[in-house]
């Protein structure tokens, strides 16, 4: 597959408007907002910002938490994201080592900003609550404790490097989580057990049976994922069912490993969903770090050649909705003009574009045809034209050259075999395709195709007939020498 295809599926995104109100009713971001209403010129901060000890049982009672345990702490949380995302901005320090606070540029965006300013803040407020999270549990002896995928060690600086590997890792499952509810045949909607979370980032790739060492590190990564995700349910970036505390007391010792649950179980050693701001919100961060995260829709301003080699990457579900996102509201004619054309070429890329672009004309529907029937004498797309005619019926289709038909079945296998898809379909495309012309192999190694040599030798691999198979690698071979004549 070539290597500028984006690894990651593309996502649905709600509309804009949708996710800022998610945002806004995240309790993070919400209580940032009340906390910045709140303050006044008589509320005290400390140098780095923070509430003074004296004013967190009043900006606890402010949000409505002074009788809950951790009220107070939530308020000191709640106030470090309003300084963060310039919802409340700090003045001082004056006598007494101590400053005020005055309202921030960000607050009035809060209800007059657009959707892309409240989601820009509540983003900002992310990245406090995620360093909370990816901050190492510091143990009785003030080392950092950490996951062992994630690099632990003491000693000068073993704080830093520990909380960078903490992030990274917690960036990694979040972007599996990612692509588990993008992936078409995921879970979707659904939550994702955390013992699989776990197991994504821990067990190395090709390992089908974990060994104790392994099962032990997935184990220690659940819980510490455990107290991460429970820090990030209230910016609304998860919906999470935290791990059954039974299953960590003593008296339960007795309790199946991760990877001897049944699905009754799973439940109980936690379940996480990334919400519709969620994917938005791992998504922006994606796209930060510089990783390729496709969302459908982008493409619809774009012009055809763009949408035909971007699509050839996504789902099949994907795929369709992305095009007709780009062919809503365009003329059927002047878009079909515009598909055609960007089909053309000899690049590897172009078998798969006129495959992508054979099925955008499906959607345009009839009102293609004028543009259609304008490129029945083009050497590279009077094929795709003449099926596409065909199978709606038209009149007046002329029949197809034998040296066409030749070069549309290399085509069309060319695109196949750059789509990868399910191999026992391939087959019966390649043996339909070479059954219905006895001498399929005395000729198509002529065609003048840059992919003939690579399809016959893919024919030689995936006939199931042996005698055609070696056939078609006697073709090969001549079309190799040929083409190097």
């Amino acid at each position: 597959m070539p290597s500028d295809r984006p690894t990651l599926p593309p996502v649905r995104l709600r509309p804009e408007a949708e996710l800022a109100r998610a945002a806004l009713a995240a309790p993070v971001l919400a209580r940032a907002v009340r906390l910045a209403r709140w303050a006044g010129p008589e509320t005290r901060v400390g140098t780095d910002g923070e509430l003074v000890d004296a004013q967190l049982g009043a900006a606890a009672e402010a949000l409505g938490l002074a009788d809950e345990e951790d009220g107070e702490a939530c308020a000191s949380g709640a106030w470090r994201v309003a300084v963060d995302t310039g919802l409340v901005e700090v003045r001082g320090p004056g006598d007494g080592g101590t400053g005020t606070v005055i309202a921030g540029d960000a607050l009035p965006l809060v209800t007059g900003g657009a959707p892309r300013d409240v989601l820009a803040l509540w983003l900002e407020g992310l990245e406090t609550v995620f360093a909370d999270a990816a901050a190492p549990v510091v143990d009785s002896s003030g080392a950092p404790e950490v996951p062992a995928a994630a690099g632990g060690g003491a000693g000068p600086g073993a704080l830093d490097r520990n909380t960078a590997a903490e992030a990274e890792l917690l960036d990694e499952v979040l972007a599996n989580l990612y692509a588990l509810t993008a992936a078409e045949g995921g879970p979707g909607d659904g939550p994702v057990p955390l013992p699989a979370l776990a197991a994504s980032v821990i067990v190395p790739d090709g390992m089908t049976e974990p060994t104790d060492d392994v099962l032990q590190q997935v184990s220690r990564a659940m819980m510490r994922l455990d107290d991460q995700f429970r820090i990030l349910e209230p910016t609304g970036l998860v919906e999470y069912r935290p791990v059954d505390e039974a299953l960590m007391a003593e008296e339960a010792p007795d309790e199946p490993s991760p990877a001897d649950l049944d699905e009754d179980d799973v439940a109980r050693y936690g379940m996480v969903r990334l919400t519709p701001l969620g994917l938005y919100g791992v998504r922006s961060r994606l796209l930060e770090a510089g990783v390729a995260a496709p969302a459908v829709g982008e493409l619809a301003g774009r012009g055809a050649d763009e949408l035909l080699g971007a699509v050839g990457a996504f789902p099949p579900a994907a795929a369709r909705a992305e095009t007709e996102r780009w062919l809503a509201g365009r003329e059927p004619v002047a878009a079909a003009r515009e598909l055609l054309a960007a089909a053309r070429g000899a690049d590897t890329g172009s078998p798969l574009r006129r495959l992508h672009c054979q099925q955008a004309l499906s959607l345009v529907g009839p009102g293609a045809e004028p543009a259609v029937r304008e490129v029945l004498d083009d050497p590279e797309l009077g094929g795709l034209a003449r099926v596409w005619l065909a199978e709606r019926g038209a009149a007046d289709v002329p029949p197809p050259s034998e040296a066409m038909v030749f070069w549309l079945a290399v085509d069309t296998i060319a695109a196949q075999l750059d789509a990868d898809g399910d191999l026992e379909e391939l087959q019966d495309l390649v043996e339909g395709l070479t059954g219905g012309h006895g001498g399929f192999f005395d000729e198509v190694w002529r065609v003048e195709h840059p992919s003939t040599p690579e399809v016959l030798e893919a024919l030689g691999r995936l006939h199931r007939d042996k005698r055609i198979a070696k056939d078609a690698r006697k073709a090969a071979f001549r079309a190799r020498s040929r083409a190097g004549s």
